[in-house]
């Protein structure tokens, strides 16, 4: 129990007060979000994503077991929800809003800083949170957005707006330079560092700013709480069942299920309202599912030392 509390403590409290910041800031001076939101995209989470990449070795198996793991993983979370949704009776609108909260994962802003908390001093554990996010971009601009417009998009039209993911850049530029162990000049070096650095704060700070513009007008709903539910608890369990399947153990089974509990992506709060699709609720299911993740994923950390080590 003292180790569980340590967690809390030491990993997610730190998260809940760089939100409070967040929303507190907001509340007083009204930061132009999009900015913020381009400012992390296009400059704090590539340098990020690059030097974790450019530090940190990842075998060929390794990285094998991560892509059939990821696979499987949104597979099942894509099965699971379809057919919730038609266990709940939800209508076409209210079933693609239930899907792609429960497929679409807050692996970036959230998911990465609670990765470089937990993983301090083995980048392996941070590199397949990285592997992760690029997954879950890819499924948010494919599955999720399929869910909502149906056909708005080409497929070529997708895949030129994945490409031009900074996150994609910083991530083949990692691969790279790690590679042919090329070493940048302190120069560079250092800037890069101070950017790296200040992700986590600017992160998190900017993911409460946005929280703290969702408005609850309604009570909870059972469509949220089932939401809620499926992604926060029966999301890990999955992960765990796919974990023991393929035989993965060690820092590699710690990231990937602690990965597993992250909470519902803005994205698809975002997506809905860019698209108009019962935006209200997929707002207050982000909400929800981010208050309510502090409990689940110190939970996931702690049982996540105790399953693998």
């Amino acid at each position: 129990m003292n180790y569980l509390s340590m967690i809390f403590f030491q990993i997610v409290a730190p998260i809940l007060v760089l939100l409070l910041f967040g929303v507190l800031l907001q509340k007083k001076f009204q930061f132009n979000l999009k900015a913020m939101s381009q400012l992390i995209t296009y400059c704090f989470m590539p340098v990020a994503v690059f030097l974790n990449i450019y530090e940190t070795t990842i075998q060929m198996a390794v990285l094998g077991q991560v892509a059939i793991f990821i696979t499987l993983f949104i597979g099942s979370q894509m099965l699971i929800s379809h057919y919730i949704a038609k266990i709940l009776g939800l209508n076409r609108l209210e079933s693609a809003v239930f899907k792609n909260s429960v497929v679409l994962i807050n692996s970036g802003n959230y998911g990465i800083p609670v990765a470089q908390m937990v993983f301090a001093t083995q980048p392996i554990g941070v590199a397949i949170q990285v592997i992760l996010v690029i997954f879950q971009n890819m499924t948010t601009y494919t599955y999720g957005l399929y869910n909502l417009i149906s056909a708005t998009k080409s497929g070529m039209e997708i895949v030129k707006d994945f490409l031009k993911m900074p996150i994609v850049h910083g991530l083949i530029l990692g691969v790279i330079l790690n590679v042919l162990q090329v070493e940048i000049p302190q120069t560079i070096r250092i800037p890069l560092d101070h950017i790296s650095d200040g992700f986590i704060a600017v992160a998190l700070i900017t993911l409460g700013a946005q929280l703290s513009q969702i408005e609850i007008k309604t009570m909870l709903n059972k469509t949220i709480l089932v939401s809620c539910f499926t992604r926060l608890v029966v999301g890990p369990l999955a992960a765990l069942a796919i974990i023991y399947l393929l035989g993965i153990d060690g820092i590699v089974a710690q990231s990937l299920f602690i990965a597993s509990a992250f909470p519902t992506s803005r994205n698809s709060s975002s997506l809905a309202l860019e698209y108009d699709v019962d935006s209200n609720t997929a707002a207050q299911t982000v909400l929800f599912s981010t208050i309510v993740s502090c409990i689940t994923v110190t939970v996931v950390i702690y049982f996540s030392t105790i399953l693998f080590v």
